[in-house]
Order: C-alpha cells, then structure tokens, then sequence
C-alpha cells in the first residue's frame, strides 16, 4: 500500500468492501455465538439440573479462552500472516462450536466452550488488524462504522434467532447455527483477502507467554469463585492472588523486552490508555447487563427465549443507527466528543434498569434499551478508533491484540462479578433461594408469582452497579482525543519493515 494512497482521503472502494464483508462473516460468528447463548442460560441450568454459578461458565469459560488465547494473536499474525491466522481461528471456531452442539453434561459443554474460544479468540483481533491496514488510518472511523452495522445484527438477531431455536428446536442448535456461516465465510476469506507476508524473524515471547495467559486463566477463574465460596476460601483467593502476580510480572517483564508479546508501552499514549481504560469499565457494565436482562425476563416475567429475544431488540436497532453516525463524525471531529457524548445515554437507559419491578412496562424497558443502544453506537467504535488511528501500521496488530485482551477481560469480570452479586442479592431477598435464579424454578409456581416483585428488587439493586461501572467510563473518556486527526508519515525503518502507512496524531 503506498503512502500517497494512504494519505489521500479517500472513499471506501469496493476492493476495501469485499474485505470488511469478509471480515464481518467471521466476526458476525463469535459476536452471534456470545448473544445468543444469554437466553439460553435459563434453559441450560433447567436442562442439566445445574446452578447458575455453574452455568454462567458456558459463558465466562468462552470469554476466558478467548482471554488466553488473544496474547498469542499479534505474535502470530506476524509469524504466520493475518490471512491464514484468520482462516485458521474460523475453522477451529466451527470445530469447537460443532462439539458445543453435541455436549452431555455442563462440564461437557464448558470444556468445548473454551475450545471454541480458543478459535474465537483471534478472529476478532485478526479480522480488525486486516481491515484496519486494507483501510489505512485515514478511513478507520467509517469502515469500522460500515462493518459495525452488520456486526450489529448478532445483538439483534442472536437473542430472537436462539429464543426460537430454544423454544421451537433445540439449544443446540445455537451452536450448529455457526456451521453454514463458516462454510460461507472460509472460501471468501481465502479468496478475498490480500495475501501478506509473514515476518519469520520475529521470536515468540515465551516467559511472556507463560506469564500472562495462565495469569489472566487464574485471575478470571479466582473472580468466578469468589462469588460461589466468598473471596476467604483458598479456591478463591489463591487463584485470584496468583493471576495478579503473574499479569504484574508479564507487565515489568514487558517494559524491558524488546518484542514482548503484548506491548504494554503502546498504554503511554494518551489516546490508546484512555482508551483501554474506557473500554475495560465500559464492557465490565455492558457484558454483565447482557447477562442478567435475559434472566430477569425470564425469571421474573415469565417470558419464553423467543419473547425475550424480541424484548432485547431495541438495543441492537438503536447502536445499528448510531453507528453510520458516529463513524463518520469519528473522522471529522474526533472521538473523544462521541464517547462523552454517548455515554451518559448509556446512564441513562441503565438506570431505568435499576428501577424495574416485577410489572414495569414493557414500552419503557423498550425505550431505556433503544436509549441504551443509541449511546452504545456512540461509544465503542469511536473508543476503538481513538486508539487504532494514534498508531503506526506495524503498531496495529499488537495494539489490536491489546484492545481486545482488555475488551474479553473486562466482559469475563463484569459477567462473573455480577452473576455472583445477582446470587447473593436473591439469596438476601429470599432465604431459601441460596442457588440463585436456579433455586426460583423449584419454588411452586403460586409462590412464586408472590416472590417475583422481590427478586426484580435483587435484579434492580445490581443494575446498580452496571450504571456505577458506566458512570466510572466517563473519566478516562475525557482524555480521548476531541480534535480531528491529521496524518503523519510512518518512521523509515517502521515503513520498509511493515510496508506501513501513515498514522494519525492528535494535535
């Protein structure tokens, strides 16, 4: 890619749309697959007799694979080429979502989770890192906002298509779902996308390796059992314990090597620290929100998977109009004004969710979560882009891997820490309720049709928390650039290294 062509600002040609369609049929994967399996939680706890302190696994066992594994992403997008790392990470994302749909038991079902994870873990940062160099930095902001539409649709489409896959057909089916998809999205990969060329002289950082993956494995696993045993029993502490010593030790270890395998000194950038702290708090309150709505219509409304699919719509529907929005203004005026902007209608949809009662309309709950929606468009491509265009182009695959180490971190801890505080909330409602919304399908229905307006109070009172992690966003969000951005060209070594293209600074 030449540099002219990089600093010119020009449209999204169709050569760089047939890339991000690409890109969108792999990634639509591992965004529908988190979605869709929140409404089947309800389900699965009923079906494997299991509580949800187990279940909740199905869900973080996958963000904590994809935690692991995502280290290894920019190491290996240089050693072997994005292409064929991309490729690679969808076919063992249809491998382990095949074995998902023919699991046993929960224990069965966690295990092939996290080795669907392991696949899924790279498609994402994979798939950005290939976008965002096909783009070049000046076209960052819309071609993000062109494939956050589509991207979009898994949010939309995941909770209605497996709410009826649930009731009508089987669970699953949510995972067998992700098959023909693969099979459409494998052959256009391998045709579509630019070949490049990997970089063989590059050695794996293996104490880094060593250090930070089974790190971020104990520190998440830790948080889980925090909740089921209380943080004073050794399963829960220790692990806890030694993860942070492991990731503190990666991060010292970092600073001094000259190729680690995650670039902790890419933080020192205003925009890209800012930005990784936005985005940690921001997915702590948005991924433990997805987890407990479903539930709370579900156990306490009553409604069936498909009826609490089409109640969650409205979310999808107003970030997929934001999004054309934000993307373009991202490229004009900077994204520090969207974020701080869309933030607060993210407050403000939330905080209507710390109000709900067993009866609260339906229209409300509808509009909180369009609201909700609208500020989401607003805030996590403009939050990303904030990040991608401060960098050079030999930058973007380690910063891609950073951002989404710190994305799956922070929605593995909000979904841990809130599923353990909505636990204990029912059991305080609700002496006899210890297991949580699994205990409620035990209690007779008339009973609990009595006991329903307390537990929506559990819901509501760790609603609470998700707004307080929001209100946290905002800080760090006022360091994000609100300026546009101009290009400056690429080192010299940098540019004959990684045939780079220019980056955008701040002025």
């Amino acid at each position: 890619m030449s540099t002219e062509s990089t600093t010119d600002d020009q449209g999204l040609d169709k050569g760089l749309m047939m890339i991000a369609w690409v890109v969108v049929l792999g990634s639509i994967m591992a965004i529908l697959d988190t979605t869709v399996v929140n409404v089947a939680i309800n389900h699965l706890t009923e079906d494997f007799d299991a509580p949800l302190s187990t279940i909740q696994w199905v869900i973080t066992g996958y963000m904590l694979a994809l935690a692991t594994v995502i280290p290894l992403t920019g190491w290996a997008a240089h050693r072997f080429g994005t292409k064929r790392l991309y490729i690679t990470s969808i076919g063992l994302f249809a491998i382990g979502s095949a074995l998902c749909g023919a699991a046993w038991s929960a224990e069965s079902l966690i295990a092939f989770r996290v080795l669907q994870g392991l696949g899924g873990g790279m498609i994402l940062p994979a798939g950005m890192t290939i976008l965002t160099q096909a783009a070049g930095p000046q076209r960052v902001g819309r071609v993000m906002a062109v494939i956050g539409v589509p991207m979009m649709l898994g949010p939309i489409m995941g909770p209605i298509l497996g709410g009826w896959l649930v009731d009508d057909v089987s669970w699953r089916w949510i995972f067998y779902i992700n098959l023909p998809i693969a099979a459409i999205a494998l052959p256009f990969a391998m045709k579509v996308l630019p070949k490049d060329q990997p970089q063989h002289g590059e050695a794996l950082d293996v104490l880094g390796l060593v250090l930070l993956s089974p790190g971020l494995a104990a520190l998440l696993y830790g948080l889980a059992k925090t909740g089921e045993e209380g943080f004073s029993h050794a399963s829960a502490y220790l692990p806890t314990l030694v993860g942070l010593a492991l990731v503190t030790a990666f991060t010292f270890h970092a600073l001094r090597h000259e190729n680690p395998l995650l670039d902790v000194r890419l933080f020192a950038n205003r925009a890209v620290g800012s930005a990784a702290l936005t985005i940690t708090l921001f997915m702590l309150a948005f991924f433990g929100a997805m987890l407990l709505l479903p539930l709370y219509l579900q156990t306490v409304r009553g409604e069936s998977a498909l009826q609490t699919g089409l109640m969650l719509a409205p979310q999808g529907f107003g970030a997929m109009l934001m999004m054309p929005v934000a993307g373009r203004l991202t490229d004009q005026i900077g994204p520090g004004k969207l974020v701080l902007g869309g933030l607060p209608l993210v407050a403000a949809g939330m905080a209507y969710l710390t109000q709900v009662g067993a009866d609260s309309s339906y229209w409300a709950l509808g509009v909180a979560l369009f609201v909700m929606g609208l500020g989401m468009g607003l805030t996590m491509m403009p939050t990303m882009s904030a990040a991608i265009q401060q960098l050079r182009r030999i930058e973007v695959p380690r910063a891609s891997t950073s951002l989404n180490i710190i994305q799956q971190v922070g929605g593995s801890i909000g979904t841990a820490i809130l599923s353990v505080l909505l636990t204990n909330a029912i059991a305080d409602k609700l002496p006899g309720a210890e297991g949580g919304t699994a205990a409620l399908a035990a209690i007779p229905p008339e009973q609990r049709a009595q006991a329903a307006p307390l537990v929506a109070d559990a819901f509501g009172s760790v609603f609470v928390w998700a707004l307080v992690f929001v209100a946290l966003a905002a800080i760090p969000a006022f360091f994000l650039p609100r300026t546009k951005p101009v290009p400056v060209e690429d080192d010299d070594a940098d540019a004959e290294g990684a045939g780079a293209a220019p980056v955008l600074m701040h002025a």
